[in-house]
């Protein structure tokens, strides 16, 4: 630990964690009267903007080769349309703590559409952690399902969007294992990633939801400011950093713990009541994770 410590890890590793886990609270708060298709568009701007600033103070070149381009734009597609305006929906439906333990599944579609795309094998190991996994989403979806006395069926269709942009987030990931990824400046691939993606939600939202509508309410605002900064400027870079220094399947524990800390901020924040179900179910999606990270790790 003391040799990880001065490796830099230790303290990337607390900070990604607390400011993705922090993100999922501040997204419910975005659900207001501003349409979510315009906060989305509102955040990757402003994230983008300032990680081409970024990328200007570290002199990495934002220059990119026409495939460069193009690459950033799918990306800016799936990571930054698809997955966020899935999200921001979802939590119409669902807690923000179970969103985010949904989002925690990441590595299994990850896994699967790497197999489809590159082959990579899947252990048994692997499996196994993350049928376990999945039963505990399965037991926390199901204890939502029960406490939605006026529209159950709400809960289902935040969990078909919980998963349609979990899969968008999967394909995202899955495209930074391209032979084009590897050799742009990922910094500068973000920037534009973001730009586009940002340009795309403002056409989409102009398109459903007509012209721009702004809340100038100090916590919307912040909110846009930290999600933008915090949440994608400042956790990426550090997140990459990580997984350099300690590898992407260690990096990816911070994955087992964002959920279990965004569920004890919607217990605070959105009265979240735990039940003896519930606590099953978030203890064998931890369970599970763990499992099927150490598989992948090995």
């Amino acid at each position: 630990m003391a040799q990880q410590a001065r490796g830099g890890v230790v303290l990337p590793f607390i900070l990604v964690t607390l400011i993705w886990s922090s993100t999922w609270i501040v997204i419910r708060d975005q659900l207001s009267a501003v349409p979510p298709s315009w906060s989305v568009c509102y955040r990757f701007l402003v994230a983008g903007a300032a990680m081409a600033l970024f990328a200007t103070v570290r002199r990495v070149p934002l220059r990119l080769p026409p495939e460069g381009i193009a690459f950033a734009a799918m990306l800016g597609l799936a990571q930054f349309v698809l997955n966020f305006n899935f999200v921001y929906r979802a939590e119409h439906y669902l807690t923000s703590g179970v969103v985010a333990t949904v989002y925690a599944m990441l590595l299994i579609p990850n896994s699967i559409l790497a197999w489809i795309a590159f082959r990579q094998p899947v252990s048994r190991a692997f499996m196994v952690g993350s049928a376990i996994a999945i039963a505990g989403i399965v037991l926390l979806l199901v204890k939502e399902y029960r406490a939605a006395e006026i529209a159950p069926g709400a809960v289902l269709l935040g969990v078909a969007l919980s998963i349609a942009g979990l899969f968008s987030a999967s394909a995202a990931n899955v495209m930074q294992g391209m032979r084009v990824a590897r050799r742009l400046p990922m910094v500068a691939v973000l920037a534009w990633a973001m730009l586009i993606g940002g340009a795309m939600d403002a056409a989409y939202a102009w398109i459903t939801a007509g012209p721009p509508v702004m809340e100038w309410r100090a916590a919307y605002v912040l909110g846009i400011a930290w999600l933008a900064i915090a949440g994608s400027v400042v956790s990426f870079p550090l997140y990459f950093q990580l997984i350099q220094r300690i590898g992407a399947a260690r990096a990816a524990y911070s994955g087992v713990l964002i959920p279990v800390i965004a569920m004890l901020i919607s217990t605070a924040a959105e009265g979240y009541r735990w039940t003896a179900l519930s606590i099953a179910g978030a203890v064998l999606a931890v369970v599970g994770m763990t499992i099927a990270l150490r598989a992948k790790e090995g």
